[in-house]
């Protein structure tokens, strides 16, 4: 009975514990608090208890705490690092690298006129056709050439037996003694034969321009290309040097890009260069091949003008500079392949 009694003394001598928060509900609970607030008690097997949470349950609590207030930390500083990384890209991108918007694709165009004047008698192209160079495009009737070049021809032979006459006779001359002859005499003969040698020559030079006029009466290309608005007709007359067929040089494609004169310090003959075409995704690949010097300026005239300004110039900037691009075949055709007919080269 004693022991009893005793034993209920010893509980109500005993503080109450102090009940822990979740760990969820006290984040910013200091670990030395918990320690001052709770009183270990022992229980018969003998393991330290906080009232009825065992001490591995505060520890594993706590710890969630402190990891999830680290990745919050590093969370933000990462979105910061990414922030900072994407403004200095964005920034070089747009407003330090030589970029414009203001570009426009550029090709030689053959302007194909015939050498000789004549009646279109086949016409062996239609619009809009792939065509070689040397190929024919159009023939023009070769009768009055082909007569030209026989008659010519039948001048040389002509030239060449009265050259030969006249040769004879001036040897036969210079064998004559003084008696049966004159140096005068002899001087004339001699100068026949001249004049009959340079009327050769000059035959020969007749053949030679017929011969080539009726070769030009097959009219060729002269580039690699596409003929483009074709308006000639089987029939319609051909003057010389009247252009009446328009090709297109699928070797000469290049872009002229122009540049604010605050960027042209970073172009440089033989950077690499990149364009994109307005409606296609794959990008043109070339390089830089020249910079022009020379400064356009609208508003130098006579009669003071302001001039409308182009957003994508520096406001008050009153000329540009052009910067040129050589692309290469290949990449081009392969961009533009749905309004170019592919092709080997």
């Amino acid at each position: 009975m004693d022991a009893v009694n005793q034993e209920k003394s010893i509980r109500r001598e005993e503080p109450q514990s102090t009940p822990i928060p979740a760990a969820g509900k006290s984040d910013k609970l200091d670990d030395k608090a918990v320690e001052l607030n709770v009183v270990p008690r022992a229980k018969s097997d003998g393991s330290p208890t906080y009232g009825d949470t065992p001490v591995a349950s505060i520890a594993t609590g706590s710890g969630v705490a402190v990891f999830k207030w680290v990745a919050r930390r590093l969370a933000t500083l990462m979105i910061s690092l990414v922030a900072v990384l994407v403004s200095i890209v964005t920034w070089d991108q747009y407003v330090t690298s030589p970029w414009t918007r203001d570009g426009r694709v550029r090709v030689q165009v053959a302007s194909v006129a015939p050498e000789v004047s004549g009646k279109i008698k086949e016409l062996r192209i239609v619009d809009n056709q792939f065509v070689h160079k040397g190929d024919v495009l159009y023939q023009i009737d070769p009768f009055d050439f082909d007569v030209a070049l026989r008659t010519s021809k039948a001048v040389l032979e002509q030239r060449q037996a009265d050259v030969h006459v006249k040769e004879l006779q001036s040897e036969r001359r210079r064998r004559l003694s003084d008696l049966a002859t004159t140096p005068e005499e002899q001087q004339v003969f001699e100068g026949n034969a001249i004049q009959a040698k340079a009327a050769v020559d000059a035959a020969q030079q007749q053949v030679a321009q017929a011969d080539i006029n009726r070769r030009r009466t097959e009219v060729r290309s002269p580039v690699n290309g596409f003929v483009a608005n074709l308006l000639l007709r089987e029939g319609d007359y051909a003057h010389t040097g009247v252009s009446n067929v328009s090709i297109i040089d699928t070797d000469s494609f290049w872009v002229d890009g122009y540049f604010e004169e605050t960027k042209l310090a970073r172009l440089c003959t033989g950077d690499r260069a990149e364009a994109k075409l307005m409606g296609y995704a794959m990008p043109i690949l070339g390089h830089v091949t020249t910079v022009t010097r020379g400064v356009s300026v609208s508003n130098a005239v006579a009669v003071p003008r302001v001039s409308p300004t182009s957003t994508r110039f520096i406001p008050g900037c009153a000329s540009h500079s052009e910067c040129r691009f050589e692309l290469r075949s290949t990449m081009f055709h392969r961009a533009c392949r749905s309004c170019l007919e592919p092709r080997q080269l």
